[in-house]
């Protein structure tokens, strides 16, 4: 297939047979290894590491990864990637942000930007499951405006002494949590805005307090924490690119996540889809199945529709991104790239809300009870339309993107 990355239209794209076989493989993991204990973790709150443990070892970590590194290959495979957290996310939203967050925001940034040293040094332990990493971007003041970051770190005898404190930071606090990359101010530019770095920061690290987990709405066997940092002391060499280009480095590192998220919010619709369809074929009312109506039979179309058009979206924007790896002259420009990855988001977060407002519709009173898995899809939904990026944010992006001198 030739694919125009020019073209306004937007093509479809069939994964390959390594792809389909690929998925095969995670969904039964997923529904062995996961399924049957997802009710048990939402309500206990528990994450659980011996699953996270057992997804290294089937090489979910290292998809993007060199060989060399414990990966898959030289270039990586984005799609890979988002065929996992789909299929992890079809099951349980939790397991499928674990690997997202892992990989995307744990991982990419010490390949994209690390060195050789630093790389060989962290990434050996994190491709293969061992250990997880964190991306420690938003702050109490410093949300879809992380520009406005007050995190410091200062330059002290070969050290950097990092003060500040990071808010909903994702795997931050697990017992293989190995480091968090954080994003803080270096210094002031000559035009007067903050010089913002990204610095990696040990999980041992003394001054580093992990904060008591959140009371979340969603993503119950998610680990997500609360950061301090008082007078956190670490190598000079810790500091991840070039000193000043944290915040282009983050800014790349959102893009792939948006990706990735996109492929999450499939899952859940897929879940949903998978969840109504038995449901409105086997529930009875006025002598005959509630899917024989209209009224239901419609709003499960819908699903269908959504389905297909976020999975659409989400994997030419994953294939533009192994076309921008892999090189060569028909690949996509970054700012291509950036605008496919917010349509994606944009359109796969805001329709996996809809869709679990459907399922739990479907399902009427029974929708409203736990013992029913569409409560929880419907609890985890939100969170796809603010994390990595709010819709808000995309619709930004999208904007200017057309040339729009939106604000």
């Amino acid at each position: 297939m030739i694919v125009n990355w020019l073209s306004e239209e937007t093509p479809m794209f069939d994964l390959s047979p390594e792809h389909e076989a690929f998925r095969a493989s995670v969904r039964d993991f997923a529904e062995q290894e996961i399924a049957p204990y997802v009710e048990q973790w939402d309500r206990d709150h528990h994450f659980p590491v011996d699953v996270v443990i057992k997804m290294g070892r089937l090489g979910l970590f290292g998809l993007t990864a060199p060989e060399r590194l414990g990966g898959i290959g030289d270039s990586g495979d984005f799609t890979a990637l988002c065929v996992a957290i789909e299929e992890l996310g079809r099951v349980d939203q939790s397991m499928g942000i674990t690997l997202e967050a892992a990989v995307s925001l744990g991982i990419n940034p010490i390949l994209a930007f690390g060195s050789s040293e630093q790389q060989d040094r962290w990434l050996p332990d994190l491709v293969a499951g061992r250990a997880l990493a964190a991306f420690g971007l938003t702050e109490p003041d410093a949300g879809s405006d992380a520009g406005a970051t007050r995190t410091r770190a200062d330059l002290v005898e070969g050290r950097w002494v990092v003060n500040g404190a990071k808010q909903f930071i994702t795997n931050s606090g697990t017992a293989i949590t190995s480091l968090i990359t954080v994003t803080a101010r270096t210094g002031t530019l000559a035009d007067g805005r903050p010089e913002i770095s990204a610095i990696v920061v040990p999980a041992d690290t003394p001054g580093l307090v992990v904060e008591p987990t959140y009371r979340k709405l969603g993503w119950h066997s998610s680990d997500t924490h609360p950061l301090t940092f008082i007078d956190c002391r670490v190598p000079e060499s810790n500091l991840l690119g070039a000193r000043g280009r944290g915040y282009a480095q983050f800014l790349s590192t959102l893009d792939d996540g948006r990706v990735a998220i996109s492929a999450l919010a499939v899952g859940l619709i897929q879940a949903c889809l998978d969840a109504c369809l038995p449901y409105a074929n086997q529930r009875h009312t006025g002598g005959g199945p509630i899917g024989r109506k209209q009224g239901v039979a419609f709003q499960i179309a819908d699903l269908e529709v959504m389905l297909q058009a976020a999975r659409g979206l989400t994997y030419r924007a994953a294939a533009m991104k192994d076309a921008m790896l892999a090189g060569g002259s028909g690949a996509p420009s970054a700012a291509q790239f950036k605008r496919a990855a917010a349509v994606a988001k944009l359109y796969s977060s805001e329709s996996a809300v809809a869709a679990t407002r459907i399922a739990t519709q479907v399902f009427g009173g029974y929708g409203f009870m736990e013992e029913y898995p569409v409560a929880r899809f419907y609890r985890d939904a939100k969170i796809l339309e603010i994390g990595e990026g709010t819709s808000e944010v995309q619709r930004l992006v999208i904007a200017r993107g057309l040339g729009l001198p939106v604000e």
